[in-house]
């Protein structure tokens, strides 16, 4: 069971949120971030999604091919339980986890943790993401990351699905999604009559 840390004003916690689109850098300043926690001695625990199989089972990867090893959770409480006595924790692909990942997130900031938490803002039809809004909104520090829309070069904040899935959550690279920006992917929606 998590217990509380001892409040003290020289550990203070709080949640920063790294947030956009496929393609964008999220996951390569998750790693980037934590990799100086690490540096700097301080104790870092990694989370993401036990359905996020894509590179590895037991690593948080970038597209880059950056990697830092991390623990597969299936739901955000075990993030709570596995998380006791560290100083900096890290959890990706935040959009989907259950709707009480903000909750547990307050709890490890409120007991003087540093969460860093990255996931996608919106989905493939541009729609707000999984509990990523609220995160946004509790948060002291959000960095919005974009990526290059592969149409016109602009920058993307847009996931466009290019496979014919309908479903939600459909893990993918570049075979199922590309980045747009919002005139290029607006012209795709009305053309495709979404």
């Amino acid at each position: 069971m998590f217990l509380e840390k001892e409040n003290t004003n020289s550990r203070k916690g709080w949640i920063e949120v790294i947030c956009g689109s496929m393609f964008s850098g999220k996951t390569e300043e998750l790693i980037r971030r934590l990799k100086r926690a690490k540096i700097a001695q301080q104790k870092v625990e990694i989370f993401k999604p036990s359905i996020d199989t894509r590179y590895s089972k037991s690593e948080v990867v970038s597209h880059d091919d950056n990697s830092i090893h991390s623990t597969p959770v299936n739901s955000s409480e075990e993030i709570l339980t596995l998380a006791s006595n560290v100083d900096v924790v890290g959890i990706d692909e935040a959009q989907f986890f259950d709707n009480k990942l903000p909750e547990i997130c307050n709890k490890l900031a409120n007991s003087g943790t540093r969460v860093i938490v990255a996931g996608l803002d919106m989905d493939y039809k541009g729609n707000p993401f999984g509990t990523i809004p609220a995160l946004m909104s509790i948060a002291e520090y959000v960095t919005k990351v974009h990526a290059i829309c592969v149409k016109c070069g602009e920058l993307a904040q847009y996931s466009h699905r290019i496979s014919e899935s309908k479903k939600l959550v459909l893990l993918g690279e570049t075979n199922e999604y590309e980045p747009l920006c919002r005139i290029c992917f607006n012209a795709i929606s009305n053309t495709a009559g979404n």
